[in-house]
């Protein structure tokens, strides 16, 4: 990054062919250092038949097969690396849906270019140097904690490492510290919000002026009620461990209009989740990335599954993408935790007193969504194995993934079936028009 105080970087003083020539230059060597250190992409481009000397322009990325997140697992854990694991500096890592995580490095260059765009994020979002930034994402593994703190960090904030719960804590912490901004998922600000309310405490008197929010979808209705019980601005940040963390793209401040894409350093493209053909812009699909500048893990065509679009810019010259609006796959993000059938699967097999079918029932409960879990019983299974089949499921959720469900244990052959398949999942929300 440049100077920090500056409200632009050299990216965003990019004209738009000086950006497409920036791009196809990055395009082209990532690619050619996939492919000469990488197996998996050596092979992989070997079998499509394509060659990085093949990307002539940008348009011929296309012709390059895809990633997936079961390529990343399969090459678990370094596979994936295109340096030696002693140039790695921190790994981060991703749950899968059968405890298998996918695992990303990242060498010093990748560090550092990670916390520059988290910094652009965070300025893009209304934050300044000097600002004092309550970091509630959790640290670990997890991204979004040390992706966000040393983001700040490097814009010149003060940082505030709260991570996640103790939410009575986390309030005080606001109240003594007095941030500006706070990074958060948007359900927990809300869970913040009735605490504030509950200690006597008028969230709008605080501090905060702004609040970044991310790792999970979140509505035009959230928004609203967020910025209008806490005076704040409130902001999207999109990013995913794959492709590099929090700080992939950000909404601003001043236009709130979805998220523009930092396109010197991902190239972002929109694809039909079935066939993988390109869709032109503005056409809603699945959302790809390829990364342009990254050492220890470049990743080519990586399908997020993520549903969107792609928008001209307007307060940046990179396109913008739609805030989130499902995804291509059955995975469930329930107050930032992401979450998938199998992994229910597992638990509920295991569980005594239960049969092999379950279904999901997503819920929402006045701003909050909810979870339940619905399991046949094995026909001779008593009432009180029934009872503590349910208890047992919870605490498993709990424990091994780390989310609060509901569990009902209904009766033998009652969940509702399609051509003999159970409806693995129901969504009953409703109401949300973001």
């Amino acid at each position: 990054m440049t100077d920090a105080a500056d409200p632009l970087d050299a990216g965003e003083r990019l004209g738009a062919e000086e950006l497409r020539a920036l791009q196809l230059e990055r395009l082209r060597a990532s690619l050619r250092h996939a492919y000469e250190h990488v197996p998996f992409y050596r092979e992989s481009f070997d079998k499509a038949g394509v060659r990085p000397e093949d990307c002539r322009t940008l348009a011929d990325l296309a012709r390059f097969p895809f990633t997936t997140k079961a390529d990343l697992r399969a090459n678990y854990p370094y596979g994936m690396f295109a340096v030696p694991r002693e140039r790695i500096r921190r790994l981060h890592a991703s749950s899968g849906t059968t405890g298998q995580p996918t695992l990303v490095g990242y060498t010093d260059h990748d560090l550092s270019v990670w916390a520059d765009l988290v910094a652009r994020s965070l300025r893009a979002a209304g934050g300044r140097p000097g600002d004092v930034v309550h970091v509630a994402y959790g640290y670990g593994l997890f991204t979004g904690g040390l992706g966000a703190h040393y983001g700040a960090e490097r814009l010149g904030c003060t940082v505030v490492p709260a991570s996640g719960g103790m939410t009575a804590r986390q309030v005080r912490l606001i109240l003594d510290l007095e941030p500006s901004v706070i990074m958060v998922t948007p359900s927990y600000m809300l869970t913040l919000l009735d605490e504030f309310e509950r200690q006597g405490v008028d969230p709008r008197g605080t501090s905060l002026r702004v609040g970044v929010f991310g790792a999970e979808p979140w509505t035009e209705p959230m928004r609203r009620e967020i910025e209008e019980r806490f005076a704040i601005d409130a902001v999207d940040i999109y990013g995913l461990s794959e492709v590099i963390g929090p700080g992939v793209a950000q909404e601003c401040a001043e236009t709130k209009d979805g998220l523009h894409v930092w396109e010197d350093h991902f190239y972002p493209e929109i694809v039909d989740p079935v066939t993988g053909e390109v869709l032109p812009e503005g056409e809603r699909g699945e959302l790809v990335f390829t990364s342009l500048t990254k050492e220890a893990m470049p990743v080519v065509r990586y399908r997020t599954r993520d549903l969107t679009r792609l928008l001209p810019g307007t307060a940046r010259v990179f396109r913008r993408m739609e805030k989130i609006t499902g995804r291509s796959d059955d995975m469930v993000i329930l107050r930032g935790v992401n979450l998938f059938p199998t992994q229910i699967e597992e638990i509920v097999l295991r569980t005594p007193g239960v049969a092999p079918h379950f279904q999901l029932r997503l819920t929402r409960e006045g701003r909050l969504d909810a979870l339940t879990v619905r399991a046949e019983a094995r026909p001779d299974a008593p009432p009180e194995v029934r009872q503590a089949a349910a208890r047992s499921i919870v605490a498993a959720v709990k424990d091994g993934i780390g989310v609060s469900v509901r569990a009902e244990i209904v009766a033998p052959e009652s969940l509702e079936r399609s051509v003999g398949k159970i409806r693995r999942i129901v969504d009953l929300r409703s109401g949300d028009d973001g």
